[in-house]
């Protein structure tokens, strides 16, 4: 038996690209609440209720569109780490974070939809595409580093359970990352300092992208720059 799509599924492959792509042109164009499932068929010069037989609501397509996103993200994030050492992990990190940062200024709209839109489904930061390659990042690095971090008395206590939960995952979506992560390795300190890593990270990048940055501080690039040498350096990595 042929394994070769028929031409009624070409159509709907092709039919389901051009939603998808209908949709990210009205997020880009005029922000995540002009996509509608009435606003993309009235382009594609189709019936709204049609649209229900490739997505069942507009949260559905939604989801889809994120991961879509995701991904577009995690291939130039994977572009810029072809380009650093294996084993230079420190490197890794700093290339990851500033890719994050130049995306999102490029890509505001996007970034508004899948960092600063409720996830309302099955939606998850750390198992789309870009939370795989941060987290398969994070695993080599704790592997090949002794970090800086608190032991897990020292973990405020009314964390821990917030943590236990998320170090959990952590440790999951690791290993499906490819890299193998000892449980005493990824202690709850750790987890505690990934989480404090990332707040960070995403809350400088979220205050440039909505324009919401001090007025005082005239380079936010160099701001970024201090920021990021500091997490680095908190976690007890040594920049080369």
């Amino acid at each position: 038996m042929s394994s070769e799509p028929t031409r009624r599924e070409r159509a709907r492959a092709e039919t389901d690209r051009d939603i998808r792509q209908q949709a990210r042109t009205l997020l880009v164009n005029e922000g995540p609440e002009a996509v509608t499932l009435r606003a993309i068929a009235r382009q594609l010069g189709i019936t709204a209720p049609a649209l229900y037989r490739y997505y069942s609501s507009r949260e559905d397509l939604v989801h889809h569109v994120r991961m879509d996103i995701c991904a577009d993200l995690a291939d130039d994030l994977t572009a810029d780490l072809s380009a650093v050492p294996e084993d230079d992990t420190v490197q890794q990190v700093l290339t990851i974070c500033r890719g994050f940062r130049r995306w999102a200024l490029a890509h505001p709209r996007e970034f508004s939809m899948v960092f600063a839109q409720p996830a309302g489904g099955p939606d998850d930061l750390w198992t789309d595409p870009f939370g795989r390659i941060f987290l398969s990042v994070a695993g080599r690095v704790l592997v090949t580093n002794r970090l800086n971090v608190r032991p897990d008395h020292e973990v405020p206590p009314a964390m821990r359970s917030d943590l236990e939960a998320f170090r959990t995952d952590l440790l999951t979506t690791i290993a499906q990352s490819g890299v193998t992560v000892p449980a005493e390795i990824l202690s709850i300190g750790t987890a505690y300092m990934i989480l404090q890593f990332w707040v960070r990270l995403y809350g400088q990048v979220a205050l440039e992208v909505f324009g919401h940055f001090p007025l005082l501080v005239t380079n936010t690039e160099s701001f970024f720059e201090i920021m990021l040498a500091e997490l680095v350096a908190d976690a007890g990595l040594t920049i080369e």
